[in-house]
């Protein structure tokens, strides 16, 4: 009569992976992050927000129009104008050019704060180019920290799905862009998005490769004028809300564990890449100290020790002050900034510090 009774100590009940990450961002960002944890948390587990990044390279001139009827506004335009307004106002002297690292030819509409309205899908135009693409408005803040330059050669080191990729292009600036992601599966969808949103003579002057990362200093070191090194991380959002590809699955965690070594040896990789007086953004979508600031600190000391190579951070807390009105800061990064998911702003996590190889 007991054949079919179940073997119940045969298997340890299954934690989902989404309460093993919440159980451990509990743990590390409580004290990390202090009073700013609850909210940020909140954010975490709701809806994200999100922002659309106009095509430039599409015939779409009637969708900024069709977005501010919406009441939203471009917060990559609006924030040098808020800026130059609170300068009149409080007569204030011009503190470092503000604005003067802002790309105009990026623009980006986003909802007001606590407007949780959704913009439509993508439309394509004549030619079958998509007029936006919707991303995590805060992942453009890399993006707008590289500050490419007219003929810039620039190297996205860890490229894929390519909304950054794409980002990097509506500047106009890039002389040449090498777009490189190891995994072939994640390259295929970053060709697919140059394909909707990027004509051919524009796709032309991109190199899509798949090597992995830590040994491109061996392909073409010391070559680019700007690097991004958007590295893998725990992704705290996908981590807390997903259960698929989730990397606090228990088979994962040695790969977790071994993250900030890889993201490190990624970050020397995009560091050797650059040519002297050449400019890295090394970013996350994490809000892990342990994969932010510490993988920064670590690579100041590698460089220098190992390849005598000094390494300027630079000051991005004029951010801040320009994207307030659209992002959460939180305000005791030790380098770098970090934006903070908010119920009322819920774009992030994103980490994003600038480095000058001198």
């Amino acid at each position: 009569r007991h054949r079919h009774k179940e073997k119940w100590a045969a298997t340890a009940p299954r934690i989902p992976s989404t309460r093993l990450a919440l159980h451990h961002f509990d743990m590390s960002y409580s004290l990390h992050l202090g009073a700013l944890w609850p909210s940020a948390r909140a954010g975490l587990l709701c809806e994200q927000k999100y922002g659309a990044l106009l095509n430039n390279f599409a015939a779409a001139d009637h969708v900024p129009q069709e977005l501010e009827l919406l009441n939203a506004t471009d917060f990559v335009s609006k924030a040098p104008q808020k800026t130059q307004q609170w300068q009149r106002d409080a007569a204030a002297e011009m503190s470092p050019p503000l604005c003067a690292s802002i790309s105009s030819k990026i623009k980006c509409y986003t909802f007001p704060r606590s407007d949780i309205t959704r913009f439509r899908p993508a439309r394509p135009d004549a030619l079958g180019l998509l007029d936006y693409y919707l991303m995590d408005a805060a992942s453009l803040l890399p993006v707008l920290a590289l500050n490419v330059q007219p003929d810039d050669f620039v190297l996205d080191l860890c490229a894929a799905p390519g909304g950054k990729t794409l980002a990097l292009l509506q500047t106009g600036f890039c002389g040449h862009l090498a777009a490189n992601d190891i995994s072939i599966s994640r390259t295929k969808r970053l060709y697919r998005i140059l394909h909707s949103y990027v004509p051919k003579e524009v796709r032309d002057t991109v190199s899509v490769t798949s090597y992995d990362g830590r040994d491109w200093d061996q392909v073409k070191g010391g070559t680019f004028h700007k690097v991004l090194v958007d590295v893998p991380c725990t992704t705290d959002r996908h981590s807390a809300m997903e259960e698929d590809n989730n990397i606090f699955q228990k088979r994962r965690t040695k790969e977790r564990q071994m993250l900030p070594m890889l993201q490190l040896q990624l970050l020397m990789a995009g560091i050797l890449a650059a040519r002297p007086g050449g400019e890295v953004v090394y970013s996350t979508c994490s809000l892990s100290p342990l994969q932010n600031e510490c993988v920064v600190e670590r690579a100041l000391d590698v460089a220098e020790a190992q390849f005598n190579i000094s390494i300027h951070v630079e000051d991005l807390s004029h951010f801040r002050t320009l994207f307030q009105d659209t992002f959460s800061f939180f305000p005791d990064c030790r380098l770098g900034e970090l934006v903070l998911p908010h119920l009322t702003a819920n774009f992030g996590p994103m980490y994003f510090c600038k480095l000058r190889r001198m």
